[in-house]
């Protein structure tokens, strides 16, 4: 298997989830190549967070802005000591919250080894413990802190199957871990945590949620237009018909994307389940791509709890395109 990743490789080839596999995977991750690999939120595109040339093969084979900061994944707690300094707020939500689909912003330590690009040159470090055994099994036999967006063209759809991230990315990695669809289905909730805990993104733990285990609400980010951390772009997650949202209905030439009540040509969930709408918000947006949609009307979505990461998404997919 070719493993360094040259922006237009040899077909990407499908491993296995069984020890060869993973085992297979972390080969290429040492080499410097680019390993797809299921998480619990979404497929993540997986570099050796310490090699530098392997890093810049995510911005290349993604088309990802270079001052978007990268998500490390690590196995554990320890594995993350390694790299950034708790607080007392971390700790609380990493003992609660992980492995889970949590994300902490935290003071990068020195010495830790991870390469300038995965922080976008800021002296923070997002990072998260996975909750799927498979990227559990990739990280341990790899044994070091992984680097990995979501296995997507950069702004584009998310991916949560092997067929997503072949679709966009086939020939341009190495290798994906094939280990089906992801639970999630949006990604992590980012917190930056080296003050007072600000969420930087909305995602698969509400934000009511971590909360009520801070024992407080949290606060927002003060400076827009600032990256601080992955998913924050103005127009990201984006298919490729323009989005029109809060529709009760389809105009002309329109595809409806439904939600509960609003039935559509497509539905995030018929029966107005969050979870359910989560899961399926990304694999409908493939499937509006697939359809050669060139309008699409999205239903409304309440605002509270894993709809907040619902809306952000969704905003986001329809916001202007540079």
């Amino acid at each position: 298997m070719q493993s360094r990743n040259d922006n237009a490789t040899s077909e990407t080839v499908v491993l296995s989830t069984d020890a060869a596999g993973l085992a297979s995977a972390a080969e290429v991750l040492r080499a410097g190549g680019l390993i797809a690999f299921p998480t619990e939120t979404v497929y993540g595109l997986g570099a050796d967070a310490r090699q530098s040339d392997a890093v810049a093969g995510i911005f290349a084979a993604k088309g990802r802005p270079s001052f978007n900061p990268l998500i490390v994944h690590v196995a554990d707690l320890a594995a993350a000591e390694a790299l950034v300094t708790f607080t007392p707020q971390a700790y609380r939500l990493a003992q609660a919250f992980w492995p889970g689909a949590l994300t902490l912003v935290l003071p990068l330590r020195a010495g830790s080894g991870v390469s300038s690009l995965v922080t976008a040159g800021l002296a923070t470090l997002a990072v998260r413990v996975p909750d799927h055994p498979v990227a559990q099994g990739l990280l341990r036999a790899f044994g070091g802190p992984v680097a990995a967006p979501s296995a997507n063209p950069s702004g584009r759809i998310s991916p949560t199957t092997p067929a997503h991230v072949l679709t966009g990315l086939n020939g341009r990695i190495a290798g994906i871990v094939d280990g089906g669809a992801c639970g999630v289905g949006v990604e992590s909730t980012i917190v930056d945590v080296t003050g007072d805990p600000v969420l930087l993104r909305a995602g698969g733990i509400p934000a009511e949620v971590l909360a009520e285990a801070l024992g407080a609400p949290l606060a927002h980010p003060s400076a827009e237009g600032t990256i601080a951390a992955p998913g924050m772009m103005a127009s990201h997650y984006a298919p490729q018909g323009a989005v029109r949202l809060n529709a009760t209905a389809a105009l002309p030439g329109e595809v409806l994307l439904g939600f509960g009540a609003v039935a559509g040509d497509l539905t995030l969930s018929r029966s107005g389940d969050l979870r359910e709408a989560a899961a399926n918000l990304f694999d409908c947006l493939h499937r509006l791509d697939a359809m050669a949609a060139t309008a699409i009307a999205v239903a409304p979505v309440p605002n509270h709890g894993l709809g907040a990461a619902i809306n952000d998404r969704l905003r986001r997919a329809a916001a202007p395109r540079d």
